[in-house]
């Protein structure tokens, strides 16, 4: 018989499922459950001769026209050698984007900083997951990351680290077999635009920012290590994670640096001159970490922000983050005649030409050029009246600087030689 609505709507149950087979389109037919319940099939024989029974969809979802079109397409997929119901069961199961999300996390990220480790996390957590973590990795399209991406546009550098993120993943998925090659779906979304913050303090700014670091200091619940922290990031231009994850051990008072084992940019040493040390001495030894968690004494704290926006809003500056005092640093320096390679040897930039390793091998114009810049910076911390004192460096103060340096050198090296016979 040919399957039709007539046919299948006058096959009535029986105690077993029995099956309708139509003799137009050999391998099509309808099954017919004790319950009433009608589902069109599709049988046939795979590469290796063994018997494959498809469901196509129930009857009243599918017309047996429509029944009949999905019947012929698989039978051609059969006949072409592949088996259409294994590569349905492959589908389901294929790993969604959460579980390459797992996936990424358990192999990819411990090879990234802690700091990327954590902002990886977050980025996944609020964004990815919840958007796409439950499409299959194999299936997801340009236009869904277009969309996600397109979403953000309030926020375009979060949408363009999202992208940046995804596009990981996915150049991950074709690594691990889980995505055909060279089919990235965020290779054509184009990111937004950024502008580049040049944000920094001025001389005026500084000097109101140190007047509300020591008001709030002087009041009983100001958070101390936090005034002693942002005091820290805005002497030394350091970075805020190399700041807040210091340890005790990190830190050479004798030798005026900072041994940091590991930063963004690899090994580092920060120099420090007596202002610095003095800071670090005044905050307890309580932890082996120099700001430790309030909550956590065993790990050190992540952020300082409310602290940062309290003294912001006391100082009456606007416009400004915790990361700008690094800008900070370097626009004093500049300000200051030293060049361009000086100041990305004292920031520890990835492209300076060296990262000092121990005290011995710390090139002596630089640690004048550090206590220069930490002296400008700490004497409009403490001015009480920016216009009282006018704080200039000019390249005639840096070879007097260079000129003491230099008698101090021929000193102590005439105290090392050996007396005359």
């Amino acid at each position: 018989m040919r399957i039709s609505k007539r046919t299948v709507d006058a096959a009535g149950p029986t105690q077993r499922p029995h099956f309708l087979w139509d003799d137009v389109l050999p391998g099509f037919g309808v099954v017919v459950h004790p319950t009433g319940r009608k589902v069109y099939v599709v049988q046939y024989r795979n590469r290796h001769g063994r018997t494959r029974r498809l469901a196509l969809g129930a009857h009243g979802v599918l017309t047996p026209d429509g029944a009949r079109r999905l019947a012929a397409a698989e039978l051609a997929v059969a006949r072409s050698g592949r088996d259409p119901l294994e590569e349905r069961r492959a589908a389901q199961r294929a790993m969604n984007v959460a579980e390459l999300a797992d996936r990424y996390l358990a192999e990819h990220l411990p090879k990234k900083k802690e700091s990327s480790a954590r902002e990886d996390r977050r980025i996944l957590k609020a964004y990815i997951i919840p958007s796409l973590g439950r499409r299959q990795v194999a299936a997801v399209t340009s236009g869904e990351i277009a969309r996600l991406h397109v979403s953000m546009k309030s926020t375009p550098i979060m949408a363009n680290r999202v992208l940046f993120l995804l596009s990981t993943l996915f150049n991950l998925a074709e690594r691990w077999g889980v995505r055909k090659e060279g089919e990235n779906p965020c290779k054509h979304v184009q990111r937004f635009r950024e502008r580049r913050r040049e944000r920094f303090l001025s001389g005026e700014e500084i000097a109101r920012l140190g007047r509300a670091l020591s008001e709030i200091e002087a009041e009983e619940d100001s958070n101390h290590a936090g005034i002693a922290a942002i005091r820290l990031l805005a002497l030394t231009g350091a970075r805020r994670g190399e700041i807040l994850s210091l340890r005790w051990d990190h830190i050479d008072l004798e030798h005026g640096m900072l041994r940091l084992p590991d930063s963004k940019t690899g090994q580092k040493v920060i120099l420090i001159d007596e202002r610095a040390a003095t800071i670090l001495q005044s905050l307890p030894r309580s932890s082996p970490w120099v700001f430790p968690s309030p909550k956590k004494p065993d790990s050190p704290v992540h952020e300082i922000r409310k602290t940062w926006e309290r003294v912001l809003e006391r100082a009456a500056i606007t416009g400004i983050r915790l990361h700008d005092l690094r800008h900070t640093h370097a626009s004093v320096a500049a300000g200051a005649g030293l060049s361009l390679p000086m100041i990305g040897g004292l920031l520890g930039h990835r492209r300076s030409a060296t990262t000092e390793r121990y005290a011995h091998l710390v090139d002596d114009d630089k640690r004048e050029a550090a206590r220069v810049v930490q002296r400008q910076i700490a004497r409009g911390l403490a001015a009480a009246d920016p216009q009282s004192e006018r704080i200039t460096i000019t390249r005639h103060t840096l070879k007097k600087h260079r000129r003491a340096l230099e008698k101090a050198s021929m000193r102590r090296r005439r105290a090392e030689m050996p007396p005359l016979q």
